[in-house]
Protein backbone atom coordinates (compact mmCIF):
# COMPACT_ATOMS: atom_id res chain seq x y z
CA UNK A 1 0.00 0.00 0.00
CA UNK A 2 1.27 3.72 -0.96
CA UNK A 3 1.77 6.64 1.14
CA UNK A 4 -0.21 8.69 -1.52
CA UNK A 5 -3.28 9.79 0.60
CA UNK A 6 -1.65 9.65 3.76
CA UNK A 7 -2.84 12.55 6.17
CA UNK A 8 -1.12 12.69 9.41
CA UNK A 9 -2.81 15.29 12.09
CA UNK A 10 -0.74 17.55 14.39
CA UNK A 11 -1.87 21.34 15.45
CA UNK A 12 -1.88 24.08 13.71
CA UNK A 13 0.43 26.92 14.69
CA UNK A 14 0.43 29.01 12.37
CA UNK A 15 -2.03 29.30 9.66
CA UNK A 16 -1.65 29.01 5.99
CA UNK A 17 -1.69 26.62 3.44
CA UNK A 18 0.89 25.16 0.85
CA UNK A 19 2.20 22.42 -1.21
CA UNK A 20 5.94 21.79 -1.81
CA UNK A 21 8.76 19.09 -2.08
CA UNK A 22 9.45 17.28 1.49
CA UNK A 23 13.09 18.10 2.76
CA UNK A 24 13.06 15.49 6.08
CA UNK A 25 15.68 15.23 8.54
CA UNK A 26 15.80 13.11 11.89
CA UNK A 27 18.04 15.61 13.27
CA UNK A 28 17.02 18.93 15.20
CA UNK A 29 17.78 22.31 13.42
CA UNK A 30 19.31 25.54 14.45
CA UNK A 31 18.73 28.40 12.27
CA UNK A 32 21.45 30.16 14.07
CA UNK A 33 24.66 28.65 12.47
CA UNK A 34 23.15 25.55 11.52
CA UNK A 35 21.56 27.35 8.30
CA UNK A 36 23.14 30.08 6.03
CA UNK A 37 20.91 32.90 6.10
CA UNK A 38 22.97 34.34 2.86
CA UNK A 39 21.97 30.88 1.21
CA UNK A 40 19.63 29.13 2.64
CA UNK A 41 21.80 25.86 2.57
CA UNK A 42 22.57 23.98 5.52
CA UNK A 43 26.30 24.06 6.84
CA UNK A 44 26.24 22.68 10.03
CA UNK A 45 28.62 19.83 10.03
CA UNK A 46 27.61 16.27 10.02
CA UNK A 47 23.63 17.16 10.05
CA UNK A 48 21.49 14.43 7.91
CA UNK A 49 20.96 18.02 5.79
CA UNK A 50 24.30 19.21 5.86
CA UNK A 51 24.36 21.12 1.95
CA UNK A 52 20.84 20.76 1.36
CA UNK A 53 18.89 24.37 0.74
CA UNK A 54 16.16 24.17 2.76
CA UNK A 55 14.19 27.29 0.35
CA UNK A 56 11.34 26.67 -0.65
CA UNK A 57 10.67 23.23 0.48
CA UNK A 58 8.45 21.93 3.29
CA UNK A 59 10.98 21.29 6.48
CA UNK A 60 10.39 18.23 8.24
CA UNK A 61 12.42 17.78 11.61
CA UNK A 62 11.68 16.65 15.01
CA UNK A 63 12.54 20.05 17.04
CA UNK A 64 14.18 23.26 16.76
CA UNK A 65 17.66 23.70 18.72
CA UNK A 66 19.61 26.84 19.70
CA UNK A 67 19.84 30.72 20.03
CA UNK A 68 16.59 32.85 20.62
CA UNK A 69 18.59 34.78 17.25
CA UNK A 70 17.15 31.93 15.33
CA UNK A 71 14.26 33.36 14.99
CA UNK A 72 15.17 36.23 13.61
CA UNK A 73 17.30 33.74 10.70
CA UNK A 74 13.63 32.73 10.14
CA UNK A 75 12.18 35.98 9.23
CA UNK A 76 15.82 37.19 6.96
CA UNK A 77 15.80 33.81 5.32
CA UNK A 78 12.05 34.94 4.25
CA UNK A 79 12.80 38.33 3.51
CA UNK A 80 15.53 37.06 0.85
CA UNK A 81 12.67 34.17 -0.57
CA UNK A 82 15.06 31.27 1.11
CA UNK A 83 12.71 30.08 3.94
CA UNK A 84 11.03 27.34 3.95
CA UNK A 85 7.41 26.63 2.54
CA UNK A 86 6.50 25.03 5.71
CA UNK A 87 7.57 23.85 8.69
CA UNK A 88 6.21 20.48 10.27
CA UNK A 89 7.17 19.61 13.45
CA UNK A 90 7.19 16.60 15.74
CA UNK A 91 7.96 18.63 19.24
CA UNK A 92 7.34 22.45 19.34
CA UNK A 93 10.28 24.18 20.02
CA UNK A 94 9.46 28.33 21.05
CA UNK A 95 12.49 29.57 18.87
CA UNK A 96 10.72 27.84 16.09
CA UNK A 97 7.55 28.64 16.63
CA UNK A 98 8.63 32.28 17.12
CA UNK A 99 10.52 32.43 13.76
CA UNK A 100 7.24 30.64 11.87
CA UNK A 101 4.75 32.95 13.46
CA UNK A 102 7.43 36.72 12.82
CA UNK A 103 8.19 35.39 9.37
CA UNK A 104 4.02 34.02 8.18
CA UNK A 105 5.73 30.60 7.34
CA UNK A 106 2.94 28.13 7.74
CA UNK A 107 3.63 25.49 10.73
CA UNK A 108 2.08 22.22 12.25
CA UNK A 109 3.36 20.37 14.89
CA UNK A 110 2.64 16.85 16.96
CA UNK A 111 3.41 15.10 13.39
CA UNK A 112 5.13 11.45 13.77
CA UNK A 113 7.67 12.29 10.83
CA UNK A 114 8.25 8.65 10.62
CA UNK A 115 6.04 7.98 7.33
CA UNK A 116 7.00 11.33 5.58
CA UNK A 117 10.46 10.91 3.11
CA UNK A 118 12.17 13.88 1.17
CA UNK A 119 10.69 14.13 -1.99
CA UNK A 120 7.61 13.86 -1.05
CA UNK A 121 4.95 15.97 -2.43
CA UNK A 122 3.08 17.43 1.18
CA UNK A 123 0.00 19.73 1.36
CA UNK A 124 0.66 21.12 5.04
CA UNK A 125 -2.54 23.37 6.13
CA UNK A 126 -1.69 24.97 8.87
CA UNK A 127 -5.22 26.40 9.92
CA UNK A 128 -6.36 22.06 10.14
CA UNK A 129 -2.88 20.92 11.67
CA UNK A 130 -2.38 18.08 9.02
CA UNK A 131 0.22 17.33 6.31
CA UNK A 132 -0.99 14.66 3.95
CA UNK A 133 1.24 13.10 1.38
CA UNK A 134 -0.16 13.96 -2.25
CA UNK A 135 2.82 12.04 -3.77
CA UNK A 136 4.89 9.97 -2.61
CA UNK A 137 8.90 9.85 -3.74
CA UNK A 138 10.33 6.13 -4.54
Amino acid sequence: MGREGLVLKGKGVVEGRVLGEALVSSMSVSFLGGVDPKTGVVVEKGHDLEGKCIAGKVLCFPHGKGSTVGSYVLLALKKKGLAPLALVNEVADPIVVVGAVIAGIPMVVGVDLGPLRTGDVLEVDGSRGLVRVVEACS
